[in-house]
């Protein structure tokens, strides 16, 4: 379980490809405090470190997860966000995030907008139950709000201090993005989904 505040970017330094997936290599600050099977969101996806040394900490992506998220166009030289799993000690500052990737948008526009920078993010259609202007959504594992919200984009205000420390101010127009929406409003719209079937029997 994470929150969606990002602690660190990383770099991404080695990238092997195994029967069915990858393995990746991602230097950061951290890597000596790591243990194996410590679970890390990279760009908000949930991984399993499988070894460590004085600079970098290897994961591995099996063919779903580069299926349902970004990770199949990630290479040598790219910037991830990096999330530590949440302990008792911390505070729960962003919102819950699990590490599961629903579905994966693209940068649609980037404006500016006096301090603050709007995001605009176009999404799969069957997924336009899950927004809700003033939500939760975690953008390659930042927990934001949903500013505006039509048809199947939504828009994000980004503040300076995020667009500086993660991965956000390298985006541009037409770049993909892992997206995982807010778990309580899953749970609700998956509960509605059922009620409705059942009462339609």
């Amino acid at each position: 379980m994470f929150t969606g505040i990002v602690s660190e970017v990383g770099e991404v330094t080695d990238v092997k490809p195994l029967e069915g997936g990858v393995q990746i290599s991602i230097a950061c600050s951290f890597s000596t405090d790591t243990h194996i099977d410590e679970s890390i969101a990279v760009n908000g996806v949930c991984l399993t470190v499988v070894s460590f040394d004085n600079d970098t900490f290897t994961v591995q992506c099996v063919e779903e997860t580069l299926r349902k998220t970004s990770f199949s166009a990630i290479k040598k030289g790219s910037r991830v966000n990096l999330e530590r799993s949440l302990t008792l000690e911390k505070a729960i500052e962003g919102h819950i995030v699990q590490g599961h990737v629903d579905t994966v948008g693209k940068v649609h526009s980037i404006q500016q907008n006096d301090a603050d920078i709007l995001i605009t993010i176009k999404y799969p259609e069957e997924y336009i139950d899950y927004i809700v202007g003033r939500g939760s959504i975690a953008i390659d594992g930042i927990s934001l709000t949903v500013a505006r919200n039509e048809e199947n984009r939504f828009t994000v205000a980004i503040i300076p201090y995020t667009w500086d420390f993660t991965t956000l101010s390298s985006k541009k127009e037409g770049d993909p993005v892992n997206l995982e929406f807010d778990i309580f409003g899953k749970y609700i719209v998956q509960y509605l989904k059922r009620r409705e079937t059942s009462n339609g029997d």
